[in-house]
């Protein structure tokens, strides 16, 4: 029997993990699929020198066995990381590509980088057609789907006929997305998240005089890390039966533990299991009432970032309001007139920092494929695509596919965190053993 090929459909941070992992853990022949820059993906393809990690070095490695790695490759390359520093997220694409770089030299032979999309995946009892737009057929043992997760969202407020008003930015990570604003001119932004953050930071870094008013439900922005870590703290949660007992236990050992920080990473390592043991009923409550409030304490600002964010604020280039979009309509002269809160302003742009929608409505272009084909369905809440415990895709008629495999954000709904590095490369490492372990083989067969 010869070696096998796994094709990984995806170069961000995902995939390179995912191909690294499986290349190191036996001998199956890789094919990674990526038409654009490997390592970049939304995180990391389109940042600035100002757009920073949410996560100090030390928790950044792209070896689960060597935690270091990371500090490591920025040191000897004078970047003076020590594991509390948060840098720049542009250089954690470079880091990225020399982690894959490093396994492939390691591994001679056995890895080829296609720069064709995939247009469509075929999966078979022998194995899986991957369709490329280039029109060749790549065929595959295994398929680890490394896609991101879904597209943002059209906000409540944006009307679908000024959906495609030249004013109006769905998607701020599209190349040039934001070139077309003119310099100094009012730019409202639908969200007050990480991604807001990132693009208020953009839209500000020349000092022009810019007006960036940020607007969500809540008004809320995400919370500050400290400079430095302190050892976390794990809530008392054995007792705990419903969603109410571990909200009042958490509160409870918060407001204990004298730095609420320490609480929230020591929930860290326990959410998957807390999220699987809500009833639906519950989960969706969470998801109503309190995923947001979670979000901002969960994915914090780096120091730095909260800093000039705060100083933005209090030179009035950022405003940021609680409510929504009362009113849109076509500026005179160009660009929108938004109603917030019964005032009428003109801005020159809307970008929409939302983050991500639902499935099926928000599913890329070979996600919405794979459900319409049939060979996946949508998960709990519309998060992500359902799986089985081990993250291979679940088909619309309920069944396993045991060869089509998922890694990273689309996992959420089965899981809730599964967009962070430390959650990414401890499923590319799942995924890999799986499939080196003779269990693999005999489900594949």
């Amino acid at each position: 029997m010869g070696r096998r090929t796994v094709v990984v459909v995806g170069g961000g941070c995902a995939g390179v993990l995912a191909a690294r992992e499986v290349l190191r853990a036996g001998d199956d022949d890789v094919v990674l699929i990526e038409p654009g820059q490997l390592g970049g993906g939304i995180a990391y393809g389109a940042a600035q020198p100002w757009h920073l990690l949410n996560s100090r070095a030390g928790a950044m490695s792209a070896d689960p066995d060597d935690p270091g790695h990371f500090v490591r490759w920025a040191r000897e390359r004078g970047l003076g990381a020590d594991p509390d520093a948060f840098l720049s997220r542009h250089d954690y694409g470079r880091y990225l590509r020399d982690a894959f770089d490093e396994a492939v030299a390691a591994h001679p032979g056995r890895c080829t980088v296609r720069r064709a999309p995939v247009r469509s995946l075929y999966p078979g009892r022998t194995g899986v057609a991957v369709s490329l737009a280039d029109g060749t057929i790549v065929f595959a043992d295994h398929v680890i789907l490394a896609v991101g997760g879904p597209a943002g969202a059209r906000p409540p407020g944006i009307p679908a006929r000024l959906a495609g008003h030249p004013a109006y930015v769905a998607d701020p990570w599209r190349p040039g997305a934001l070139a077309a604003i003119p310099e100094r001119a009012p730019v409202l932004l639908v969200g007050t998240g990480l991604t807001a953050v990132d693009i208020a930071l953009t839209l500000t870094a020349d000092g022009g005089g810019r007006t960036v008013v940020a607007v969500s439900r809540r008004g809320r922005l995400p919370l500050s890390h400290t400079a430095t870590a302190a050892p976390p703290t794990v809530p008392a949660l054995a007792e705990c039966r419903t969603l109410r007992d571990v909200v009042r236990t958490v509160r409870a050992c918060a407001g204990q533990a004298g730095d609420w920080r320490t609480v929230v990473d020591g929930l860290r390592p326990h959410l998957d299991r807390l999220w699987c043991a809500l009833s639906p009923a519950e989960q969706d409550a969470f998801l109503r009432h309190l995923a947001r409030p979670w979000e901002c304490h969960r994915h914090r600002m780096a120091p730095q970032v909260a800093e000039r964010i705060a100083a933005l604020r209090a030179a009035g280039a950022l405003a940021v309001r609680a409510g929504g979009l009362a009113g849109l309509a076509p500026a005179p002269g160009g660009g929108l007139m938004a109603d917030l809160d019964g005032r009428a302003r003109r801005f020159a742009a809307i970008v929409n920092c939302t983050g991500p929608g639902r499935l099926p409505g928000a599913a890329l272009p070979l996600v919405g494929a794979l459900l319409r084909a049939g060979f996946a369905r949508v998960g709990p809440h519309g998060l992500g695509l359902d799986i089985d415990p081990a993250g291979r895709v679940v088909a619309g008629d309920g069944s396993v596919q045991p060869r089509l495999w998922l890694v990273g954000p689309l996992r959420r709904g089965a899981l809730w965190e599964t967009t962070a590095v430390p959650e990414i490369r401890t499923q590319a490492r799942g995924i890999a053993v799986d499939l080196s372990s003779t269990g693999a083989l005999k489900v594949a067969a």
